[in-house]
């Protein structure tokens, strides 16, 4: 009875579905993706060298033992076409190509996300390009207004020069005032 009452103190009606506790607990699900990356496989595979040596095996094989092998033992009749052998290989072809059109699909999928992200990137790059330039010009311009090394150099010489000129000047005139006028 307690757990009754537990199982019905969960489950509330009254309260918004996301804050409730679920009334069928969902089975986990298995991966969707498990198809999409076997049909994957089953295309890579059918594109190799090997596949395509491996079915010749087979076919050729089919052919050698319903044409030399006695006539009670052979299960595909030669004069006949190889009627199974044919069928066979149309239901691998029947399976073959949509297989190969989903794996296509995937891939253009994310191609497609691929792409998308690269253009985000490209967009970020950009705008960061963008930034970093106007950063670089507005330091060229603050830079004009900074004094330089060489700069600094030439304008120090040129009071040194002008301190000399003035010491040089001031000094006879100095030396006039101490001598008696006479």
């Amino acid at each position: 009875m307690a757990r009754n009452a537990r199982n019905t103190k969960d489950v509330r009606l009254d309260a918004p579905k996301g804050m409730r506790a679920p009334v069928l607990v969902p089975r986990r699900r298995q991966s969707s993706d498990r198809f999409g990356r076997f049909t994957e496989w089953i295309a890579r595979a059918m594109g190799t060298p090997w596949f395509l040596m491996g079915l010749t095996v087979f076919c050729f094989a089919w052919v050698l033992y319903n044409t030399l092998s006695p006539e009670d033992l052979r299960f595909d009749s030669a004069a006949l076409g190889f009627t199974a052998l044919t069928l066979i290989l149309s239901l691998q072809a029947s399976y073959a190509a949509p297989l190969i059109l989903l794996a296509q699909n995937r891939q253009d999928d994310r191609d497609r996300v691929q792409i998308e992200q690269d253009r985000q990137r490209s967009e970020r790059n950009l705008a960061d390009t963008e930034y970093l330039a106007r950063e670089v010009v507005a330091l060229r311009l603050a830079l004009k207004d900074v004094a330089s090394r060489d700069f600094i150099r030439q304008e120090l010489r040129s009071l040194l020069e002008e301190l000399e000129e003035q010491k040089d000047g001031a000094a006879p005139e100095s030396g006039r005032a101490d001598r008696p006028r006479g």
